[in-house]
């Protein structure tokens, strides 16, 4: 568990944003502006990583999440963990649900982000089931004796790697080249090494991919950088005068 040295300890297991993922660094790719964009805003955020890459090509489980703990810090969460649940062998089945449950019991977080719920690798959707009914079954009094009920108000999906029209885009303008910092936080997967050469771009590469990802969504709000998400529920707006984004 990570709290950073600055972060009142007494506040830290009521969190605002709680983003929840299958490996460490997806986090860091998927809605780590929009982490740090909230924190710099005052919200707590968090990162729960469910499982530490033991199958990964690169780096060992204990190297990566201690890489994740560096991350944390430059996105400024004041809380990260890692559940050490089986990497490529993520089921979602009861005694996996009722671990995350705890969790968000604890943490009592109020916005909760997820994988989005199809992908091509089977842990990233298992997460955003698993995910989904952990948050579910935490607000069921009956589920636990031991434990107070909590239920986030909301769950929103990160859709970064989803071909899919976002629901809302996030503006991360000031903060994507500190989301990328975070990402390269993980040296054993991002560093210049010869394992897996093969499978993985080199830096440079991967800046150009994310910042062309990144401008592709912004482009769509009107700005440099975004961060892209979809909702299940319809949005609701109050004031159509001050809606954000110009037609013309």
């Amino acid at each position: 568990m990570f709290y950073p040295p600055n972060i009142d300890l007494s506040n830290a297991t009521a969190l605002d944003v709680l983003a929840i993922a299958a490996h460490p660094d997806d986090i860091e790719q998927t809605c780590g502006g929009t982490l740090l964009k909230m924190a710099e805003a005052g919200y707590l955020t968090g990162a729960l990583d469910l499982t530490a890459g033991d199958m990964g090509t690169r780096g060992t489980p204990e190297l990566r999440i201690e890489e994740s703990q560096a991350a944390a810090a430059l996105l400024r969460c004041v809380f990260r963990e890692n559940l050490r649940m089986p990497d490529a062998r993520l089921e979602n089945n009861i005694a996996l649900r009722m671990t995350l449950m705890a969790v968000i019991r604890r943490l009592k977080p109020k916005v909760v982000i997820l994988p989005y719920w199809e992908a091509r690798h089977p842990d990233h959707y298992v997460t955003s089931q698993l995910g989904f009914e952990a948050c579910f079954l935490s607000g069921l009094r009956k589920m636990d004796d031991y434990a107070e009920p909590h239920r986030p108000q909301k769950v929103v999906y990160a859709s970064l790697y989803a071909n899919v029209t976002p629901s809302f885009v996030v503006d991360i303008t000031p903060y994507f080249d500190r989301r990328m910092e975070s990402l390269f936080a993980y040296e054993s997967q991002y560093g210049e090494v010869e394992t897996g050469a093969n499978l993985f771009p080199r830096k440079a590469e991967i800046v150009d991919r994310h910042r062309s990802i990144a401008r592709f969504y912004g482009n769509l709000i009107g700005v440099k950088y975004g961060e892209p998400y979809v909702v299940k529920e319809t949005l609701r707006v109050d004031d159509v005068v001050t809606m954000g984004v110009r037609t013309f």
